[in-house]
């Protein structure tokens, strides 16, 4: 018991879940825009599931450290650049982000998806439905182990403790479980903030498919430019909402 007392251990389990609630802000966006394609009766089960994909595949990996870290040696090299299994896995990764948002946006901004004619039958709408939900679950659980690959290799470069990574985990995953519904909820009401959304996953991606050649974007600079502009969508939300108040008076 006398690491409950240690004062080390709870900065280090203070600090690492911090940055694993940070890390782990692109997977709650990722989760939210996937879950709000959903029939409203399952995005709470979406969600739950995708965030419990999270934690899993967070934990698989901290407690199989030798394996991760051992994904970082060269297993060949292209043109003098050596490619390591994890270099392989931010590249496929950040490849398949870079489709899935530019998708969304297309969809978003320019289309709606046509899924042939719609469904008139009670049986033919839960199979859509349930299709369409084991889909969105496969995706979440893809682009779960790329983040949850880089969030492990971060803990193990600051925290020593395989309990303390373990709780840090754990309590971050309960603290995106608590907001990925409020925020899905913004995202779905708020089009132009959904957009905004998707091309910072589009941003998050090409950072990934670079890092995999080892060049480094600090994330810091994707999140300051992501937070100027949804502080700049935030007025334009409050000046609409203006005008309908005085329009409506």
């Amino acid at each position: 018991m006398e690491f409950l007392f240690d004062t080390n251990l709870w900065i280090a389990f203070a600090m690492l879940t911090a940055l694993e609630i940070v890390l782990g802000v692109d997977n709650i966006i990722f989760i939210s825009i996937l879950v709000g394609r959903l029939p409203a009766h399952l995005r709470d089960k979406a969600r739950r599931l995708g965030l419990g994909f999270a934690m899993i595949s967070r934990l698989l990996l901290l407690f199989s450290l030798s394996w991760v870290m051992g994904l970082t040696t060269d297993l060949f090299n292209v043109v003098g650049q050596g490619i390591s299994g994890r270099d392989l896995v931010l590249l496929f990764g950040g490849l398949f982000l870079l489709w899935k948002a530019s998708h969304e946006i297309f969809v978003e901004v320019e289309a709606q998806e046509q899924h042939g004619p719609p469904a008139t039958d009670e049986v033919q709408i839960k199979a859509a439905g349930k299709k369409l939900f084991w889909s969105v679950i496969g995706q979440i659980a893809v682009i779960d182990i790329v983040f949850s690959l880089d969030s492990v290799i971060t803990a193990v470069g600051m925290v020593d403790e395989i309990g303390v990574m373990v709780a840090a985990v754990v309590t971050s995953v309960a603290v995106m479980l608590v907001a990925a519904k409020p925020i899905g909820e913004f995202v779905d009401r708020h089009p132009s903030v959904k957009v905004l959304a998707l091309a910072f996953l589009v941003m998050v991606g090409m950072a990934l498919t670079a890092e995999a050649f080892d060049v480094a974007i600090p994330k810091g600079y994707i999140y300051a430019a992501m937070a100027f502009s949804l502080a700049v969508e935030a007025l334009n939300i409050r000046a609409r909402a203006k005008r309908r108040s005085l329009a409506a008076s």
